[in-house]
Order: C-alpha cells, then structure tokens, then sequence
C-alpha cells in the first residue's frame, strides 16, 4: 500500500511542478515575440492613425461608410499621400516648389536650423543609395585590450582627415551603445586599428542590443565534449 507520506511522494509533485513550469516557459517564449510584435504594430497603426484620421474631411473617413473605427486606415491614407507627393516632387514643378519652399524656409533663423537638421536626418536614414554601414568590426575602447564592436561608415574626409596629424588612411568608425544603438560615438581611427569582423552589420547589430546574448547562428560550432565532461 502506498504511504502518503512517503518520500517518493514529494518528488512527483516536483517533477510535475518542474515538467509544468518547463512547459510554461517554453510556451512563453514562442508567444511572447509573437504578441508583443503585434502589440507594437498595432500601438503604431493605431498612432499613426490618431495623426493623420484628423486631417481628413468627416465626410472621407472610412468609418463613415462601413459604420465602425476602421484601424489602418490613416496608415493606407498616409501611403497613398506619400507616394503622391514622391511622384510629384521628382516633377519639374515638384523641384521647383521644393526649391522655392526651402528658399522661404532659409530665411527664417530657428526654422532653418531644425529643417536643415531634420532633412539630413531623412535623406540618411531613408536615402535609396548605398549609404549604410560598410562593415561590422572591433576596435579596443575605451582602452587597450577592451575590445567593443562598432561599424565602419566611411573614410574621413575633408579638414576632420587633414588636421589628423600622421595618418593617411583614416576611417569613420560609429561606436553604439547597448541595448540601445541609436546612440553612441563618432570615432575616427587610424585602419590598422580596426579589426573587420565576418559577421553582417545586421549580426553585428543585434549582438549589441540583446547585450551578447543573442549571438549570429552558424558562427560558432558547438564545443564537442567527451563523455567525462572535458571538452
């Protein structure tokens, strides 16, 4: 007869405990980027929409015709305008209003210094050439034998490349912070100090915002271990 006091007792309802929490946590890391990514997409739809759905006559709205809040409609509003106002500035009378708007815009003091600011920021982040990082690579910062990744933009150039003093071949090193990349360091540095890495900037780049816990697949084989453990 099976005591229910026994010790063998205790240890099932771990084991069933542990099996259950195993199960959870298994489960919550399949569904957790799933919901989360739909969360975010659908916090931004919906953000999107509370910014453009105003600017929109009443009469025009969607929700007027189909009788409820139909989300993602000021993000389809915000495409089409988009790509309208793409096709007609590529348009000679688009460059011409262009032209004569920043012309207006220059003459203004503060206006200026945050247009030409924010302009520079959309041409580099949404330019359709081949602006982005060249290479992923490690450099020793803040001091030798740290060693930290960043990426290669450019060669320096102009006066920051003729005021180095003794250095020919000077590259543009961007130095991000973790977990967050969009800032960091701007540093040039001499190319025999920068060591290129294999990995992609895309690898490169999420190594650093998951703070060296999601390391690039296929990099690394796995240690082999003998049977006593021993590598």
């Amino acid at each position: 007869m099976t005591n229910p006091f026994d010790e063998k007792t205790p240890r099932h309802k771990r084991g069933l405990f542990g099996s259950l929490r195993a199960n959870f946590l298994t489960g919550l890391v399949v569904v957790a980027p799933v919901a989360l990514t739909i969360y975010l997409i659908w916090t931004v739809i919906g953000w999107i929409d509370s910014w453009v759905l105003p600017f929109v006559p009443y009469h025009y709205r969607p929700d007027q015709y189909i009788g409820i809040n139909l989300r993602g409609a000021g993000v389809i509003i915000f495409l089409v305008f988009t790509i309208i106002v793409g096709w007609v500035a590529k348009g000679l009378i688009g460059r011409s209003l262009i032209h004569w708007g920043e012309n207006l815009v220059a003459r203004m003091p503060v206006v200026r210094s945050i247009y030409k600011g924010l302009k520079q920021i959309a041409e580099t982040v949404f330019a359709q050439t081949d602006t982005s990082f060249d290479k992923a690579c490690l450099i020793e910062y803040p001091r030798k034998g740290i060693w930290a990744i960043a990426f290669i933009s450019t060669k320096a150039k102009g006066e920051v490349r003729d005021k180095i003093p003794g250095h020919d071949d000077i590259v543009t090193v961007f130095l991000p912070t973790t977990p967050n990349p969009t800032s960091g360091f701007l540093l040039y540095l001499p190319r025999k100090d920068v060591m290129e890495l294999d990995m992609s900037v895309e690898d490169a780049a999420k190594l650093i915002i998951s703070a060296g816990l999601v390391y690039p697949t296929g990099t690394d084989a796995p240690v082999q271990t003998t049977p006593n453990g021993q590598a």
